[in-house]
């Protein structure tokens, strides 16, 4: 008899959001190229998903990522290739949907799997979750997007520190720097993003996108550009069924 090779990751639907689980435990849940490119698919489909409000990305066992399989030597020959054709679009896939996406640390996030859930719009950790930037363990540099969303959130100086020390990261420090939304106990993790990600769910998701939109598009472009895109954005979202609805239900 010949065993079935299990998932390299898990998906279930309940109440407009979809649960992503990490299903490489052994491995602290390390990424390798076809499990990026397949989460990739995964994530495009979702987004296109009508029953899909929120996105929660979350790991199975001890860890939530700890990024790069470094046992796939041969995807380290070019490391440029590898991150801007595997990696890059993933995160861009994140940041860059209209779908908020909850990440649910359960474990260590560490270099580019740190990477996947800064990329998130709200991260939730456990009490005995970690972060570490440390890609310098390693000889190399920050990716995955991690650069800017360190010191998007900690400034430079910080951002420097822990991209150059790669030390841990305790779930307490990162809500204190700005890298976490939430820290839970750990048997409450998977409850309280649920409850979170339903509630986000259920408003409007018209507004949900052009709100992501502006803050992301806040720190790429002038402060000018910014305000007239609040502007136009405002437009739309002032012309939608729901706003009209919750309007009346105030003004009465």
């Amino acid at each position: 008899m010949t065993g079935t090779t299990a998932p390299k990751f898990l998906t279930t639907r309940a109440q407009g959001v979809a649960t992503i689980m990490l299903n490489r435990a052994a491995s602290l849940n390390a990424l390798d190229e076809d499990l990026r490119l397949s989460l990739l698919a995964e994530l495009q489909q979702l987004e296109a998903a009508d029953d899909v409000g929120v996105i929660v990305l979350t790991g199975n066992g001890r860890g939530f990522c700890v990024g790069q399989d470094l046992s796939q030597a041969g995807e380290l020959e070019n490391c440029h290739d590898t991150v801007a054709r595997t990696y890059n679009p993933l995160i861009a896939a994140i940041v860059r949907s209209d779908k908020p996406y909850i990440a649910a640390v359960n474990g260590a996030a560490v270099g580019a799997g740190m990477g996947l859930a800064l990329a998130c719009d709200l991260v939730v950790m456990s009490e005995a979750a970690s972060m570490a930037c440390a890609f310098g363990k390693m000889a190399l540099v920050p990716d995955s997007g991690v650069s800017a969303h360190l010191v998007q959130a900690t400034g430079y100086r910080r951002a420097f520190e822990l991209a150059t020390s790669g030390r841990k990261i305790t779930a307490q420090e990162a809500e204190r720097y700005g890298l976490a939304t939430h820290v839970v106990p750990v048997d409450e993790l998977m409850n309280a993003v649920q409850a979170l990600a339903v509630a986000v769910a259920q408003e409007p998701a018209k507004t949900l996108a052009l709100t992501k939109r502006q803050l992301r598009a806040s720190t790429e472009v002038p402060f000018s550009v910014s305000l007239e895109q609040e502007a136009l954005s405002q437009g739309v979202a002032g012309a939608t069924p729901e706003h009209a609805a919750r309007r009346a239900a105030f003004l009465s």
